[in-house]
């Protein structure tokens, strides 16, 4: 799997409706499938979405209000029912943990697959395994839920018109990377002279949460922010009441984070047009998309 990408499953709040399910996202990066939030009809809203569930190898769950994680224990039981032989590796709040297994072992049925939990119990690094650096922090709803940050490696760039200007090739670009210079022809080569550090890009997502400085944090420099905006701002009251955010407030979230790209969810039933919210934030935060159900994002490198 070589695509990157964001494919919105789900796009509504806790009251699906007939356009939008309940909130589920794949994003397809660097050969990995990373499922986030799987609420209630995830396992059938991949085959509207023509992907193969196999692809999963990471899940997130925010925290277990049921329209964000009803969909894990189906998903699960699919991943077995497909024989996957890869492991699954599982990202969630550790207070959550018996409603975890609860999802995970609803049903009977003989259990094949590898699943590697990861109760977050601590805000921070939550785990680095080389691939992906996963950060978790948690937001403001009144129960424990974490928005997720997570970035992959940087990665030295040599600069081939430099190299071959100097005439370094071949076993000579593996020693001058291991030793950071090189002599040849009498003449001292540093390796930042013909080579860059391209920062690794960010993928944060930020669901259920009034606003809050860990949203900023979660946020920061992300080349894609997908974020909440249950409400408009004419309903702010309700979005405080409820632990929520409008579109104005993700937009300024978007625009104090420094994030390249803002994708708006997790929509309240009572909107069945959505195009207040793109107007609403993007009056804040220009680069801003709405999701819809079955809609795919680039996310280039």
């Amino acid at each position: 799997m070589s695509v990157r990408d964001l494919i919105i499953l789900g796009c509504s709040s806790q009251q699906p409706t007939r356009r939008r399910n309940h909130g589920a996202y794949l994003l397809r990066w660097n050969e990995e499938g990373l499922l986030f939030d799987p609420g209630e009809g995830t396992q059938r809203q991949f085959i509207f979405a023509n992907v193969a569930p196999p692809c999963v190898n990471r899940i997130f769950v925010s925290h277990f209000h049921g329209d964000h994680c009803l969909g894990l224990g189906s998903m699960l039981m699919r991943l077995n029912l497909d024989k996957v032989t890869h492991p699954i590796h599982c990202y969630y709040p550790a207070s959550g943990k018996k409603y975890f297994d609860r999802l995970r072992y609803g049903t009977i049925y003989h259990e094949t697959i590898e699943v590697i939990e990861h109760p977050v119990s601590e805000e921070g690094l939550v785990h680095d395994d080389g691939k992906f650096q996963i950060e978790a922090y948690y937001l403001k709803h009144g129960v424990d839920n974490l928005g997720w940050r997570i970035k992959e490696p940087d990665v030295r760039k040599f600069e081939k018109e430099k190299l071959d200007a100097l005439g370094v090739k071949g076993p000579l670009v593996r020693e001058l990377t291991e030793q950071g210079k090189l002599i040849l022809g009498g003449k001292t080569i540093i390796l930042d002279d013909v080579s860059h550090i391209r920062q690794g890009d960010v993928f944060a997502i930020v669901i259920d949460t009034l606003p809050c400085p860990n949203a900023i944090k979660v946020a920061k420099n992300a080349k894609l922010l997908l974020c909440e905006a249950t409400y408009l701002e004419e309903h702010k009251d309700l979005a405080k009441e409820y632990r929520h955010m409008t579109a104005k407030q993700a937009a300024t979230i978007a625009k104090e984070a420094g994030a390249k790209q803002l994708i708006l969810t997790h929509f309240s039933a009572r909107y069945q047009d959505l195009r207040g919210f793109l107007e609403e934030a993007r009056t804040i935060f220009p680069n801003t998309e709405v999701a819809e159900d079955l809609k795919y994002f680039d996310f280039p490198r």
